[in-house]
């Protein structure tokens, strides 16, 4: 790091790792965070805090008016950096038309991807426990020993085996056999490490100044060679029925929209992979988004925080996400158009780079990386048109080496070709690694390109998605009952409101309170709506709709909390049944006051009995 005499220079200690910010001797505390943010990648200087204690006390507050030396801030000395958990939600994610590279570009910036502790998930011990080694019983024409023995052809085989890997059809070993083979041989993984890809500067280095003016070999990151991954970190998508996916279509039925939502489930041992994992999807949530025929924009969802509070209180964790890409071709045989295949892409560059953003956002726990985790077990799912013209799934996820250029702002998609992305070129604010595809000639010999462009299909991998054979509900599923409405869906008999919740609960008897609450949806209302006091009061309840509990739901079911809300949808069905009031009527009660709702504060007309806007009882 170049310095001069009027510069200091302070050590930031943070979950990457130590780094060290160059400023001035009469910079503002507002400016020096600023110059932290930009050391560590961070989208906003709101997105961490900094401490001069290790043990996260003496906060130091941004200022504009405070310099450094006014809180005794010298040369050479520690501050403790901890990162806030950021999610951006206004990311915009294109379907059958590409969307232009700039509005990408303003959405895919620098996010907090740092965690200061990782959990490893449940799965990921149960598998580090098992050595994956496939047992092959005693073939009768090769084996010509006796039945206790074992030869050549009948050994048990390691996970990662390639000829069992094409006699299964087995495209991607899985990544714990993936771990397997790097910690197999003489040293038993000894020296095995994962380490995670960087295209960002080294910071520290002290023999030039700081980019643009100079970059040297110890501090440029090292230029990438992308390679299709021979690993996948899950092996299969598994959606619990066929009534997940068909009750997220319904609004692409109604609408001709294209629809995006968050997949909720667990993380579980896949048998049909040696050492895999399967993704179980129980639930699909839906935040709120913009969509047209073309293209999808999420916007930002103020409920997406306690939306995984709610799942993990349910045992669940959102592990991938889904959209649609559909454009119907026959709307009395139910076809669509077959949109995606070989000569066109499988997922754009831009849904690419979306899965890249998201896969960042959800690191993989590891316990071989320096840095606590490695890749990511987050999927992407698209509904899209079959070469039969049938609505399917396919699962995919984006490889490490994406994540990383997608982490650091390298890659954009092309304004007109879907199927080729591009990485960015140096600039004075950003250097940014060569990187490098290998292409076979006409002539049949392996040659280097510079990514500018590229075809996405070096950063996919596939991941079969399906539903079992024989159908699991950890949700109620009854076609006899007209299912509560999905969150975010500003259509006219889809409105989640208190009368569609009074319309839904008069469909179970009292003794099927539990039935009648075994639905995310219904869930997700009654614990983000305001007017309803249960959002602090729902532990038990979720605990019995985890356990299939009937005897705690109902005990809950007797609370005064939900007596409350019974003795609303009571009054609301009295209010319903009234005759509306007549045009005249109306008009001659225009002397009495206009009231306001106790429960959603909206202005009503004088005269009417309910509320306008959330339909309660006056």
């Amino acid at each position: 790091m170049y310095k001069t005499k009027n510069d200091i220079i302070i050590r930031i200690q943070s979950p990457e790792g130590t780094r060290r910010v160059q400023c001035g001797l009469k910079e503002n505390i507002s400016g020096f965070f600023r110059m932290v943010q930009e050391a560590f990648a961070f989208s906003s200087p709101k997105d961490f805090k900094i401490y001069k204690d290790r043990s996260n006390r003496d906060e130091i507050i941004p200022s504009d008016i405070k310099r450094l030396s006014d809180i005794k801030i010298r040369h050479g000395d520690m501050l403790y950096l901890v990162p806030k958990e950021t999610q951006r939600q206004d990311f915009v994610a294109s379907t059958s038309q590409p969307m232009e590279s700039e509005t990408t570009q303003g959405h895919i910036t620098s996010v907090n991807f740092s965690n200061p502790a990782f959990q490893e998930d449940e799965v990921d011990t149960l598998l580090f426990k098992q050595d994956g080694y496939i047992h092959r019983e005693r073939d009768e024409k090769l084996c010509s020993h006796g039945h206790n023995a074992k030869c050549m052809n009948c050994l048990p085989i390691e996970p990662y085996n390639e000829d069992y890997m094409k006699e299964h059809n087995i495209r991607h070993m899985s990544f714990h056999a993936y771990l397997q083979k790097l910690i197999g041989g003489a040293n038993k993984g000894k020296f095995a490490a994962l380490e995670n890809i960087s295209c960002k500067i080294k910071p520290g280095c002290k023999e030039h100044a700081p980019w643009p003016a100079g970059i040297c070999t110890k501090c440029q990151p090292s230029a990438i060679t992308l390679n299709r991954q021979r690993y996948r970190h899950v092996d299969n998508v598994m959606f619990e029925n066929t009534f997940l996916v068909e009750r997220f279509l319904d609004y692409w039925r109604c609408t001709g929209h294209q629809r995006l939502g968050y997949l909720y489930g667990k993380y579980e041992i896949h048998k049909d992979v040696p050492l895999g994992i399967k993704a179980s999807v129980v639930a699909i949530y839906e935040p709120p988004q913009e969509g047209t025929r073309d293209s999808l924009r999420l916007l930002p969802d103020d409920k997406a925080e306690l939306v995984d509070v709610l799942a993990k209180s349910l045992g669940l964790q959102r592990v991938g996400w889904i959209f649609t890409d559909l454009i119907a071709e026959d709307r009395q045989k139910g076809t669509v158009k077959h949109l995606r295949n070989s000569k066109t892409y499988f997922l754009s560059a831009q849904e690419c780079i979306m899965a890249g953003y998201f896969q960042n956002q959800h690191p993989n726990p590891c316990r071989l990386s320096s840095d606590g985790y490695f890749g990511s077990k987050f999927v992407t799912v698209c509904v899209t048109g079959d070469q039969d013209n049938h609505v399917h799934t396919e699962g995919y996820q984006v490889s490490n080496q994406c994540m990383a250029l997608v982490k650091h702002n390298c890659l954009i998609p092309t304004k007109d070709a879907p199927e080729l992305a591009y990485v960015k070129e140096s600039s004075n604010e950003q250097y940014i690694p060569d990187v490098f595809y290998k292409e076979k000639d006409n002539y049949g010999n392996e040659v280097s390109k510079l990514a500018r462009p590229f075809p996405v299909e070096y950063l996919l991998l596939d991941v079969p998605a399906s539903t079992p054979v024989e159908p699991q509900y950890t949700f109620v599923v009854d076609s006899t009952i007209r299912s509560f409405p999905v969150e975010n869906r500003l259509i006219e008999g889809h409105i989640q409101d208190f009368n569609a919740l009074v319309q839904y609960m008069n469909q179970f008897a009292k003794s099927r309170f539990l039935e009648a609450m075994s639905d995310f949806h219904v869930l997700m209302y009654i614990a983000t709506t305001d007017m309803l006091p249960l959002k602090d009061h729902l532990e038990p309840l979720l605990e019995a709709v985890r356990t299939k509990n009937r005897e705690l739901a109902m005990d809950w079911c007797r609370s005064e909390h939900w007596a409350t809300v019974e003795h609303l949808m009571a009054a609301q069905e009295n209010t319903s049944s009234l005759p509306h009031l007549n045009t005249s009527a109306a008009v001659g009660a225009s002397s009495n006051p206009m009231w306001t709702c106790r429960f959603c504060t909206f202005l009503n007309q004088p005269g009417s009995e309910v509320c306008e806007m959330c339909r309660l009882p006056h």
